[in-house]
């Protein structure tokens, strides 16, 4: 009996001992360096110092503002289109390799070729989308070549519109990875049940596919609007400085040396995204999915 019990509760610390490391790399890792933004951000500041304090004016004076507002509201705008546009795309695309390309060879060949800008710089692929819509670049002189317009769309370039194309463009393969791999765990039986039983292709795609297919499009989601949420550059270089995210708010803070007004920005904008993801989560049960 004597010996039983350290045993027991050896193998009762086992599963904490086991994870005690990552528990130190998150620790060290996210969870101090998140409460040392929080302390910051409740910190005093001038133009030149910053002194530790306990205030509450950058907060006020950062959800006073309705340029704060105004540009929360178009973040939101941004991950709203970018989430809707990926996942249409993700989707259609996830479900094309998946159920109608049969070879595994054809499928990892199609992967490579969606994978493959990925592996150059995000910079150099939202660069490269200048000289296509630019005022004299090759879809104005297509569109105007081909007689649909008389002269070249301003729109296309350093708008919303280049913005949104090109987070599209940057992330669609964070939404098709995670649907591809829900789509090729599921039971092709069960879509051989569904034809036997008379349902046609869009009840079979709306009654099997997309329920057994929740998991990945959550992953997804939380990818895609995570990602925009915080993006900076891209909202930098694509609009031309004609508009703004909260991202690029926090990078011109930081850049005139307001640290406590940039950690304030960055706890709300952390804030608002975890409802988000908790939101999203609180739609699918990804532990059940899973």
């Amino acid at each position: 009996m004597s010996a039983a019990k350290p045993a027991l509760r050896l193998s009762a610390l086992a599963p904490y001992l086991q994870a005690t490391p990552l528990g130190l790399v998150l620790a060290v890792f996210l969870v101090i360096p998140i409460l040392t933004i929080v302390i910051v951000s409740f910190w005093d500041y001038d133009s030149v110092m910053i002194y530790p304090d306990f205030i509450f004016l950058n907060y006020e004076e950062l959800l006073g503002s309705h340029v704060t507002w105004k540009t929360y509201l178009n973040t939101l705008k941004y991950a709203a289109f970018v989430w809707a546009f990926t996942l249409g795309i993700g989707f259609t695309v996830a479900y094309f390799v998946a159920f109608h390309v049969r070879s595994s060879t054809a499928q990892m060949a199609l992967f490579l070729v969606c994978t493959i800008p990925f592996l150059t710089s995000n910079i150099i692929r939202m660069i490269s989308w200048i000289p296509f819509l630019g005022r004299n670049g090759i879809m104005n002189q297509t569109l105007m070549g081909l007689g649909l317009t008389d002269e070249p769309l301003e729109f296309l370039l350093f708008s919303d519109f280049s913005v949104i194309l090109t987070f599209v463009y940057l992330y669609a393969q964070f939404m098709i990875v995670p649907i591809f791999n829900s789509m090729m765990r599921i039971d092709r039986n069960l879509i051989e049940a569904a034809r036997d039983n008379g349902a046609s292709g869009f009840q079979t795609l709306v009654n099997v596919i997309i329920p057994l297919t929740k998991s990945g499009i959550l992953i997804g989601s939380i990818f895609v609007v995570t990602l925009v949420m915080g993006d900076f550059i891209t909202v930098r270089l694509m609009s031309g400085g004609q508009s703004a995210s909260v991202g690029l708010m926090i990078a011109n803070q930081i850049s005139l040396l307001q640290y406590p007004a940039a950690a304030a920005n960055a706890v709300v904008l952390l804030i608002i995204v975890l409802m988000m993801v908790a939101a999203m989560l609180r739609v699918v049960d990804i532990r059940k999915e899973l």
